[in-house]
């Protein structure tokens, strides 16, 4: 199947057209099942607009749990032996679509909440106020070695206070923005909203940001607004979108194509980049190391071998498990770059520093 592709049909048709162990990371936004009955009216009378679709509607729970498994398998099998899958959901469907998908044999990896700053309000007062939605990102299986972008969350994680003070703390399962409205929402030829469940584009754009790589595939069995496909084309990823509705897919189409790409530090992960591997002969070749200088920790020091060892009290050894014997840590190893020094000029200098200065010279 060629990249980009959005295909007008029903999904439990299309799904099982697409090849096995094809696509990279999969969103769905399926049916809620939300059982709504009768009018809603807001307090002053005028009529509210809820998920009251015909694609929502089914005969009853077995019908709609028959539903879920069959797209679920599906997109087991579609999905490449480390690929991860992204579902969101209500109170109605998500317990029961977890659940099917442990069945599966999917591997949970986290459920993620989405705090909407801007709920719509319980208007009859009868309950509490529905201020979020679940997300469940799972693997394929256990055995998978799923992509998580873990240093491009932290610099994503700017609902925190720290972030301003210039502090990237791990990005937690809470995740708040706003419910989509004004321009973000789609219209159709009437100005009417197109579609009740569309989804915030940035919440999407973290979604693939953080658990995809530049270049993946990227599936979405229900497109509706073809958020998932902006946000693709906008993080440079490639997008299979299977909607039912030709006339959501005319609009999402109209969508994509006032997306470019901006294929900056978020969208190539280059916060998750491993730096160059720096070899202590390869910095004693090119003299950023001396042959059989000291090595300071605390008040003690070791002689730098031709190894990149150290020899200390006559013994031979790495300077992760020295580190962590001459400071009497619980573990057998530290982090040896972030404790031993040298001296240069006079003054003391973290070996980590020097290795740093090894990295950009060999960089460029």
């Amino acid at each position: 199947m060629n990249s980009n592709t959005i295909i007008i049909a029903d999904s439990l048709t299309e799904l099982k057209k697409i090849p096995t162990e094809s696509v990279d990371l999969i969103f769905a936004d399926p049916p809620y099942f939300m059982q709504t009955d009768g009018v809603l009216l807001r307090p002053e009378g005028s009529k509210f607009s809820g998920c009251d679709d015909e694609w929502d509607k089914f005969e009853d729970l077995k019908n709609y749990e028959n539903f879920s498994q069959i797209w679920l398998s599906e997109c087991q099998r579609i999905l490449k032996p480390n690929g991860a899958i992204w579902v969101i959901g209500s109170m109605q469907c998500i317990y029961l679509l977890g659940a099917i998908m442990q069945k599966l044999g999917f591997w949970l990896i986290n459920d993620v909440i989405w705090h909407k700053s801007n709920p719509t309000p319980n208007f009859k007062g009868t309950r509490l106020c529905n201020a979020h939605e679940t997300l469940i990102w799972a693997a394929k299986s256990k055995k998978s070695k799923f992509t998580f972008n873990y240093k491009t969350a932290k610099e994503l994680n700017c609902d925190i206070a720290e972030f301003s003070r210039g502090k990237r703390l791990q990005m937690g399962s809470v995740w708040r923005f706003a419910v989509c409205s004004g321009n973000e929402r789609l219209k159709d030829e009437n100005g009417e909203k197109l579609h009740n469940t569309q989804k915030p584009l940035a919440l999407i754009e973290r979604i693939i940001a953080i658990s995809s790589r530049f270049g993946d595939t990227i599936l979405d069995p229900f497109a509706g607004t073809f958020t998932t496909a902006a946000a693709a084309k906008k993080l440079g990823r490639k997008f299979i979108c299977i909607e039912k509705s030709e006339k959501y897919a005319k609009f999402g189409r109209a969508r994509i194509e006032k997306i470019a790409p901006e294929l900056n530090e978020i969208a190539l992960a280059k916060f998750d980049e491993k730096p160059k591997k720096a070899q202590i002969s390869d910095m004693i070749r090119d003299g950023f190391f001396i042959l059989g200088e000291k090595f300071y920790l605390e008040d003690k020091f070791a002689i730098l071998q031709s190894s990149g060892k150290l020899e200390f009290n006559g013994e031979i050894c790495d300077m992760h498990s020295l580190c962590a014997r001459i400071k009497a840590a619980k573990s057998a190893r530290l982090n040896g770059w972030k404790h031993w020094k040298v001296r240069r000029n006079g003054e003391f200098i973290l070996i980590d520093e020097i290795r740093q200065s090894y990295r950009e010279r060999n960089s460029n």
